[in-house]
Order: C-alpha cells, then structure tokens, then sequence
C-alpha cells in the first residue's frame, strides 16, 4: 500500500508504489501551485481602459448561413449578467492559411464553448476576412465558437496579436467590463519570454488538454511532433 492513500493496482510492485508516491507528492504540489497562480491571476489589478471600442465583422449566428455579415463593436460580446471576455488570437491571415495548431486548439475549445458560456464571453478573432473563417469553421465542424474578423480594425496589433510586420500571434486577452468602463485583465504574455531548453512557450497549455493528456503518457508529446490539419485513418478491425 502507498503511503498517500489506501489504493493499488494489479501486479505494480514495491519500487513502483514507492515511485508513485513521490509522484504524487509532486502532484499535489503542483495542484497548490496552479491555484496560486490561477489566484494570482484572478487578482491581478485591472490594467488599461480598453483603447478602442473596436469594430469587427461577425457572420449569422447560424454558421450554415454564409451571407450574412454584421459589424459587432467589442463592447457588444458581453451578454448580460457575465462581465468578463476572452478573446482567443487565431492565427489566419487575409492573404494566409490557418495556422494547423491553433486549428487544433479550436478544434477542443469548440466542444467546450457551451460550457465556458455559462460562466463567461468567449470569442475567437483573426485577421482574415470573415467568409474565409466561417468556410473555414463549416469545413470543422465548429458550431459553438463566435467567430469575428479584425481584417478592419486594429485590436490585433494593440493588443499583441499581431506583430509590427503583420504576422499574427496566438495571443488570449481578458477584458472585463465595470461601470466606469472596459478595462484588459490579463495577455498570455508566456509567449514572448524566453522558453527552458527544449520547450516551447506553453503559453496556453493550461488550456489544452491535447498536450496535458499526452504529458501522462511515457512517450511524452515529443519534440518534433505537431497537430495537423487531417491525419490518416486507419480502418478499425470489425468486432
């Protein structure tokens, strides 16, 4: 038996007990520690007035309705009684293809859009003109996301997604709205400081479980391995 609790499993020996135990005492230091940042977080003060009541274009609320087209000022995205939003940086520009990993990042963030609506706003903004991100969207399948065009505005570049040169950055903002205003909460800023040797900016792991359900196998998420758009099937043996 471990020392941490009462359960075991088929055929794991002494010296794999033992190892687990110090596992899970990583473990739950771990789980005080992303509290103390999530908290850290929730308290950050409120940072600048929103620069702008930004416009973008937004499409019908029915996704297969590819006519429609609506100008949709930032302030709108609040829904009444939920005073926070988060914007998502999809990374898809006018003249580009979108980028396959934050295809894939939407493609999970899609599922769980009903869920996150309860508790707050959510929206996905990129660069690209709204028809190309709603063909875009019809061809996966994401039903749950608002998805808006900056092709006219400029909240991309103020607020760090998109750089100096037009490339565009997979950056989440905060904003929240109170009586005296909109003001920005939070940036996942992760992504512009330098990264450990061997990693990547991780600044929206926490998010993804694509990558956290990966960390729990003994292979890992590798190194040189990426999402993609499509991956090969293979024909499941019949039962």
């Amino acid at each position: 038996m471990g020392q941490l609790h009462q359960q075991h499993l088929p055929g794991e020996s002494e010296a794999y007990r033992a190892a687990r135990d110090r596992l899970l005492e990583a473990e739950m230091a771990l789980r005080v520690q992303v509290e103390t940042v999530a908290a850290l977080r929730r308290d950050l003060p409120r940072g600048g007035l929103l620069k702008e009541d930004y416009v973008f274009e937004e499409g019908g609320a029915e996704l297969s309705d590819s006519e429609t087209v609506t100008r949709t000022r930032l302030s709108e995205l609040f829904a009444p009684g939920r005073d926070s939003l988060v914007l998502y940086g999809f990374m898809y520009a006018p003249d580009g293809q979108p980028c396959p990993m934050c295809n894939a990042f939407l493609d999970g963030l899609d599922g769980n859009a009903p869920h996150i609506a309860q508790r707050t706003n959510l929206a996905v903004v990129a660069k690209a003109p709204i028809g190309k991100i709603r063909d875009w969207a019809r061809a996966r399948g994401w039903n749950n996301l608002r998805l808006l065009s900056s092709g006219s505005c400029s909240y991309n570049s103020d607020y760090l997604a998109e750089t100096p040169a037009g490339d565009q950055l997979p950056i989440v903002n905060v904003f929240q709205k109170t009586d005296g205003g909109i003001y920005h909460r939070y940036a996942s800023e992760m992504f512009f400081v330098p990264s450990e040797p061997g990693q990547h900016p991780r600044h929206v792991d926490h998010l993804w479980p694509l990558w956290n359900l990966l960390d729990l196998t003994p292979e890992g998420r590798g190194g040189d391995w990426f999402p993609q758009y499509d991956y090969d099937r293979p024909e499941r043996t019949p039962r």
